[in-house]
Formats: structure tokens, C-alpha cells, sequence
């Protein structure tokens, strides 16, 4: 992933806030020899104290193998994106037909080392805690071995520990066009409010500001 000066996170607490709220990615483990990578989407719980994600996948999963094989994955995580039109991006010089078409977006990329959980109790925590992240509310019961009524879906899954040893994060927002045209840029999506527009504009008005 390029990452020019000016769409690098301004501090690590930028991605990691936007990670804590952005918590469905894929997760890239290599393939056997000749074969491409494997991609599994999922849902996951981010720990930036202890540098770590969770998450579980069933245990029929084909990933498993490969994960077993070469630990070294990669969690991507890409959203908040917006397609920019050509006119919009116009310099104030030029005509808005001479714009040049471009894409908005936030992306995180964790490079993890993975731990797969096979004891019962262990994966218990797993679950609760991704739960808890995601279900902060509570009205579920927590998971326990050998209790009602998670207790004898545990063999069915296999929990993931993913400690995270480097990280990659952009965040691609007209960081570098002049204040007309991202002034421009904001007003557009304003005006169109297609999904993602709200949070793409909220993204370029804050990093603007910062």
C-alpha cells in the first residue's frame, strides 16, 4: 500500500481510534506453494494495550492448514470511501473537465503473528471478550465450558490470537490538494450524501483542521 507524506496517520492513536470503531476486515494468510493467498472476511475485536486482535472461525474452516503452516498473516481493513468525480478535483487553473478522477478512504493493514486457541477455557474468554466489544450492552450469556448454552459449541470453533507486529495505515482524504479545492471536494460530497460521503467529508474536515 503506497502511503505518501501527507495520508499517514498524523499519530498512532488516529488508526487506532478508527479501529476501534471499524472491526470487520479480511484476514490474508498465504496459500500453499503455487497456490494464491486465502482471504477470510470476519468480524474481530482490536486490544491496542496489548497489541493484539481476536477473533474465532469454525473449526471446518479451510483456512486453518495454511494458517498452521505460516503463521505470518495480514488483517486488512478498508472503509469510510468515497469515489471523487474529475471536476471536483480541478485545480483552480485548470478546467473541471481536466480533474482527474480519485478515490477517498481510510485502510488499516496489521501485520500479526497467529496463535490459534484450542483450550476450551481459553477460547471461553476469547468469545466473551469479542462480545463484550461488540455487545457492550450485555443481554447475551457468557460463554463458560461445559454450561448452557454456548459450552457445547466450543469444539465447533477455533479461537485466533493475532499479535500485531507491524502496521500500515493511510488515510486518503485530498491531504494534499490546495484549501479551494478541498473546500470543493467537502461541498460535493455534502450535495450528493451517497453511503460513505458523510463519513469521507467528516474524514478530509478533520485531518484539514488538525
Amino acid at each position: 500500500m503506497l502511503i505518501h507524506p501527507w495520508d499517514a496517520p498524523r499519530d498512532d492513536t488516529e488508526w487506532q481510534r478508527w479501529l476501534a470503531t471499524h472491526d470487520f476486515g479480511q484476514l490474508a494468510v498465504n496459500g500453499p506453494p503455487g497456490e494464491p493467498p486465502q482471504v477470510q472476511p470476519l468480524h474481530f475485536a482490536y486490544d491496542a494495550e496489548r497489541a493484539e486482535v481476536v477473533t474465532h472461525l469454525a473449526r471446518p474452516n479451510p483456512l486453518w492448514p495454511a494458517l498452521e503452516a505460516n503463521p505470518d498473516v495480514l488483517l486488512s481493513v478498508v472503509d469510510d470511501y468515497a469515489f471523487v468525480p474529475g471536476p471536483w478535483q480541478a485545480a483552480p487553473e485548470e478546467a473541471p473537465e481536466h480533474g482527474t478522477p480519485t478515490s477517498l478512504y481510510a485502510a488499516v493493514q496489521l501485520r500479526c503473528r497467529a496463535r490459534v486457541v484450542d483450550d476450551p477455557a481459553e477460547k471461553a474468554e476469547l468469545l466473551n471478550r469479542q462480545v463484550g466489544h461488540f455487545q457492550p450492552e450485555g443481554g447475551s450469556a457468557r460463554a463458560e465450558v461445559g454450561e448452557e448454552p454456548y459450552g457445547r459449541l466450543l469444539p465447533g470453533i477455533r479461537g485466533l490470537r493475532l499479535d500485531v507486529v507491524g502496521v500500515r495505515a493511510k488515510f486518503k482524504y485530498a491531504g494534499k490538494k490546495p484549501a479551494e479545492v478541498q473546500d470543493r471536494i467537502a461541498a460535493g460530497l455534502a450535495d450528493r450524501a451517497a453511503p460513505g460521503d458523510t463519513a469521507a467529508r467528516a474524514h478530509l474536515l478533520r485531518r484539514r483542521g488538525a
